[in-house]
């Protein structure tokens, strides 16, 4: 009897997948005060805002050989290409985000125009200087103008304590990169900004030290 060859993840899938995981472990090692954990993050934060090929010293630290570890990259350097840059960025920029903060900045279901909308000061108002952050990552043409300008963003929700969904984000910059992806995700993050709801302010946020 020939058992069923198991499905290949798409690229999508796999780039959410190890970068939920990959943080999921970091942030556990932070917040549990390990040494090897603390020392990454700090690595880490060093790329943040750029692309891999910007940072060669972060090469074996960012955890990134395990999406290259799957068959659906062999052979398809446009494809592995597009998932390196979404992975390493969602990673050095989680590691941005978790600095000097005691609670856990990577938390899944949180979209970038949820955590966006929730810095606005008077819930129900919009602060005109955070959109227009938020409008100028929305235009950014190039994967580095988008990381730099997501980087921007990223210390906002740092300095007030908002988590964000790392893996999804990972998921959004690797389709920003296809055609018609940019469009694509433009739409995700003005969905999820103008469908916030001050109410539910608390749904995103996490309960314990480690995020799910």
């Amino acid at each position: 009897m020939t058992l069923p060859t198991p499905a290949l993840k798409r690229p999508a899938d796999l780039v959410e997948d190890a970068a939920g995981r990959f943080i999921t472990d970091l942030q556990r090692g932070f917040l549990a005060d390990r040494p090897s954990a603390v020392g990454a993050l700090a690595q880490l934060r060093r790329g943040a805002g750029k692309l891999p090929e910007d940072v060669p010293e972060l090469w074996g630290v960012t955890g990134v050989e395990r999406i290259f570890a799957e068959q659906i990259l062999s052979g398809n350097e446009d494809q592995a290409a597009r998932c390196e840059r979404a992975y390493f960025l969602a990673v050095t920029l989680y590691a941005l985000h978790q600095q000097s903060q005691r609670s856990p900045m990577h938390h899944k279901g949180v979209d970038l125009g949820q955590a966006v909308r929730r810095l606005m000061s008077k819930p129900g108002e919009i602060d005109e200087t955070i959109r227009r952050r938020f409008v100028r990552v929305g235009t950014a043409a190039t994967p580095d103008i988008l990381a730099y300008r997501l980087r921007e963003v990223i210390s906002l929700l740092r300095g007030k304590g908002v988590p964000l969904d790392y893996g999804r984000l990972a998921r959004q910059l690797y389709t920003a990169q296809t055609p018609d992806g940019l469009n694509e995700i433009r739409r995700d993050w003005g969905r999820s900004f103008h469908t916030y709801k001050a109410d539910d302010a608390d749904d995103g946020a996490p309960t314990d030290k480690e995020s799910a």
